[in-house]
């Protein structure tokens, strides 16, 4: 088994997120998908160190105000499971600039759900849209995209 450590951050700013739209990137699991912004720790570093760096990386911006919302537990299907630590920000300086990595582009909250979404990140996301405390999800996929079952802090749930 391969274990994987990420951070995920949604930058919020007046009722919208700044959403990356996974294009550009060769081979990418997140190909054509909207998700946050964020990425893998680095030797050594802790959650709000790699959420910082990659914020930083992926947008020019810097973050002033944020969050530690929860643990994401994604088991892939294919050998692969990650332990996101998942951030919210509603204080940052600087304006977005260009991310080789997709296109940044502010979305209303409301509209999240008719983007290109993983259907794992549909639960999380109402989970903090509903100001949820901190919590934990594991999601556990079939290995080609498809969301088999969901446990919130440790209860399956509904998908």
């Amino acid at each position: 088994m391969k274990a994987e450590l990420s951070t995920l951050c949604y930058i919020e700013r007046g009722g919208q997120y700044l959403m990356l739209h996974r294009v550009s990137k060769k081979n990418d699991v997140n190909k054509d998908k909207w998700i946050g912004v964020g990425g893998h720790f680095e030797q050594d570093e802790s959650p709000e160190e790699c959420l910082l760096r990659e914020v930083y990386e992926e947008t020019g911006c810097r973050l002033t105000s944020y969050r530690f919302r929860g643990i994401v537990t994604f088991v892939s299907g294919d050998g692969v499971t990650e332990y996101m630590h998942l951030f919210t920000a509603d204080g940052f300086e600087g304006e977005p600039s260009e991310c080789d990595e997709g296109i940044l582009k502010w979305v209303d909250i409301a509209n999240l759900e008719e983007l290109n979404l993983w259907e794992g990140d549909k639960i999380f996301l109402r989970l903090l849209r509903d100001e949820e405390p901190f919590f934990s999800l594991k999601l556990t996929y079939d290995g080609k995209g498809g969301l088999v079952q969901a446990v919130l802090n440790g209860k399956e749930c509904a998908l």
